[in-house]
């Protein structure tokens, strides 16, 4: 096939012109091309008012590609790139996946596929219970600390915007979008340039990567809780597992750890169980809630129309070395309510697939180094993220309200009383006030002066009557669980991957890692 790039397309326009288009680049008739296939495709919103998509179009021809490729200086030829799967005789100890988030969906789903007959051990509930406990919780309901916005088939991504986008670069990729797509996620995931999936429509390709998984020898049991590791000789044999069936131990010499960000328990009983973890640098700091409209006319120069609904992404760095950041940009979404421990209030973001709320909301975090840790302690990040957590609980009364300001009153260091022109989406409530009697002053002072400053970068980020809403805990996790090159801890046969344990950041990469973890248990397992 021959790819053929930078082709212009209209917001509105029919899909179908990129074929005549590509025809004309290459100099053929557009009835020599007999197949194609859509690459890529970014907006390119820089000039308000020529705002268009930029495509990639691959194509084959009937006959004479060789011909022109040598003439047409602006075509390349694209071959699609496989994803080998190894195969391997089922063990008799068969490998463990401890989470089925991202991470532990694709390092399965490659067990699977590969004849590993994995066994999957998830803390918290399929997919459609799952939701019907986050909807129970987020209208004033009990909170299930093992199945939430955290824990739970398709882990935290999936009650968020779904993204896919990723600034790493891996040959995996490819094929873990081309799983997303087979699974039931949109067509577009192959070739946006911001690939999104929306919660929920992501609930149901979750489950359909489950029944693959099943459908290919593995087995994966819910509710099913990692407590505890047996090891000899420097290597992993057995793992203690609580169920609803009562506690149980199961022979293992290869476990895949991809437990996620907010498994503190599991933090604590991997460290008592002398696993070697580090500190590491994560984020914290508030959900910040726009009128979505407000975005676009500061994005776009005008109503959205038929163009998708704008996002953005700002960084800032201060003068005294501090920096902040937007993360996770729900576009046209809500802030959720994201605790998993009783008695915390955490926030996070989710859009469904339209993204057609009238908020659009984002992390607005501050980068912590080590050093700024409360202490040396390994777990100082979790017990910081909890001591914040707790205090946000506190002030809201109970009942998991989470305190809210406006930006105006923020940065006038004044209470707020209620909302503005902006209406807080968080369920099941906000309690108005001021966040510098929650939030540690490091963070406010940095959220204070990046406010102003990402305001000039995008008008409206900082309008008086966005919101702010905390507090935003869990970007990432505080701790990293150390590997060596084979992917291994130094206690053998423990595999630590994804996010939890600090070697991804997102769907995509907590997915690649899933595999790349995965394709280390095969080598070991078939030399």
């Amino acid at each position: 096939m021959i790819l053929v790039r930078n082709l212009r397309l209209l917001p509105g326009e029919d899909r179908a012109l990129l074929l005549r288009r590509a025809a004309k680049r290459l100099g053929v008739k557009e009835s020599e091309i007999t197949g194609s296939r859509l690459v890529r495709r970014s907006l390119d919103a820089r000039k308000k008012d020529d705002i268009h998509y930029v495509c990639s179009l691959a194509v084959a021809l009937r006959s004479g590609e060789d011909k022109v490729l040598a003439r047409c200086a602006e075509a390349a030829v694209y071959e699609e790139k496989e994803y080998p799967i190894p195969h391997v005789e089922a063990p008799l100890t068969r490998p463990v996946v401890v989470g089925f988030g991202p991470a532990g969906m694709f390092a399965a789903l490659l067990l699977a596929y590969a004849g590993a007959r994995p066994i999957v051990l998830e803390r918290g509930a399929d997919a459609d219970t799952r939701a019907e406990a986050v909807a129970r919780f987020r209208a004033g309901g009990e909170l299930d600390e093992d199945c939430n916005v955290q824990f739970g088939e398709g882990g935290a991504g999936t009650f968020s915007d779904g993204k896919l986008n990723t600034g790493t670069h891996d040959g995996r990729i490819g094929w873990v979008l081309r799983q997303f797509y087979e699974h039931g996620a949109p067509e577009s995931v192959l070739c946006d340039a911001k690939p999104h999936i929306g919660t929920d429509v992501l609930i149901g390709v979750v489950k359909a990567i489950r029944r693959d998984v099943l459908a290919h020898g593995g087995e994966i049991r819910f509710r099913h809780r990692l407590v505890g590791l047996e090891s000899a000789d420097g290597a992993l044999h057995a793992l203690r597992v609580a169920s609803p069936e009562g506690d149980y131990t199961l022979p293992c010499e290869r476990m895949i750890l991809a437990i996620g960000h907010s498994a503190r328990d599991s933090f604590a009983m991997l460290l008592d169980s002398g696993v070697a973890m580090v500190q590491k640098p994560f984020s914290m700091g508030v959900r910040i809630e726009q009128r979505q409209r407000e975005i676009d006319l500061a994005q776009y120069g005008r109503e959205r129309g038929e163009l998708p609904a704008a996002d953005y992404a700002l960084n800032v760095r201060l003068p005294d070395g501090g920096s902040a950041y937007t993360f996770c940009m729900c576009p046209g979404g809500e802030v959720i309510a994201a605790a998993s421990e009783k008695g915390g209030v955490v926030t996070n973001g989710m859009s469904g697939s339209r993204r057609d709320g009238k908020n659009a909301n984002a992390a607005l975090l501050v980068t912590l180094h080590t050093e700024d840790f409360p202490s040396a302690d390994v777990l100082a990040g979790c017990e910081w993220q909890r001591q914040i957590e707790r205090a946000a609980y506190a002030y809201g009364g109970g009942n998991y309200l989470a305190p809210a300001q406006r930006v105006g009153d923020f940065l006038a260091h004044r209470r707020s009383e209620g909302p503005g022109a902006v209406e807080p989406s968080y369920r099941p409530g906000v309690v108005w006030g001021d966040l510098r009697e929650v939030l540690p002053e490091r963070l406010c002072a940095v959220i204070e002066q990046a406010l102003p400053l990402m305001g000039r970068k995008l008008r409206g980020f900082d309008a008086p009557d966005a919101v702010l809403t905390a507090p935003e805990t869990r970007s990432s996790s505080p701790v990293r669980i150390l590997r060596g090159e084979d992917f291994s801890s130094p206690l053998r046969g423990l595999y630590p991957c994804g996010e939890g344990a600090g070697y991804a950041g997102g769907i995509t990469s907590a997915a690649v890692d899933g595999l790349r973890c995965a394709e280390a248990v095969l080598r070991a397992m078939n030399p």
